[in-house]
């Protein structure tokens, strides 16, 4: 069930939109002025705020400004009579993600609300995406999502046995892996255990990544096999 904060000061529009709502499955809280509003919004975890501009004591403008710079992204639909083209631009750019005038039918409201909760969907999907597939290490960046390798501001060219070698090193960075387990994550195949495979591309990797770089990363244990850390 999503959780919906509308901050509203009309306790007839409260109830056409807290009672059509609630019918929809939605988990409604109701602010009936501006300071309860931003109280509720920093304290709870809301999946859409619809706000009114006009209200008592801050108005929605600034209701919405003040969640922005408090860092909370909830996406917040603006509903309200003053719906001309300048208060339009004043509400999205105050930090809005949607506006509906006064009167409205709630079709179109429900329609808002499913279109703004689906967009809130993707973005934190794609975040948490981008943020899972990123991987650093002193000066090294490594983005499994655009495939590339950064170090220091440069972005080096690898083979795509390169690459695999180094995310199977940056993915357990820090920690000792055997040249058999690098084989079957680089390779993924089993090479016989006396080949040298594994050095001549750490070799290679060296030469790209380390060789003109400070701190030195790619490490040899010896008789145990190599890690990836900064000492």
């Amino acid at each position: 069930m999503k959780n919906i904060l509308l901050i509203e000061d009309e306790i007839n529009v409260v109830s056409f939109i807290k009672k059509g709502l609630t019918e929809e499955d939605y988990d409604v809280s109701v602010a009936l002025d501006g300071s309860m509003g931003i109280s509720m919004a920093e304290n709870n975890p809301y999946d859409l705020l619809i706000l009114d501009i006009m209200l008592p004591d801050k108005n929605g403008i600034d209701v919405c400004r003040e969640l922005r710079s408090k860092g909370i992204q909830t996406p917040i639909l603006f509903l309200t009579a003053l719906n001309t083209s300048d208060n339009i631009a004043l509400g999205l750019n105050s930090g809005g993600d949607d506006y509906l005038g006064k009167p409205f039918k709630f079709v179109e409201l429900l329609a808002r609300i499913k279109a703004l909760l689906r967009r809130s969907a993707l973005g934190n999907a794609a975040e948490t995406l981008n943020k899972e597939n990123i991987y650093s290490i002193a000066n090294l960046n490594v983005d499994d999502n655009a495939k590339t390798v950064e170090r220091n501001g440069d972005f080096i060219t690898l083979t795509a046995t390169e690459y695999r070698l180094l995310l199977a090193l940056i993915k357990n960075r820090g920690r000792v892996l055997s040249r058999m387990d690098l084989l079957e994550s680089a390779w993924d195949i089993n090479f016989n255990l006396g080949t040298n495979v594994v050095d001549v591309y750490i070799n290679y990797l060296r030469k790209k990544l380390d060789a003109n770089y400070e701190p030195k990363l790619i490490h040899t244990v010896v008789g145990m096999g190599y890690v990836l850390k900064e000492a």
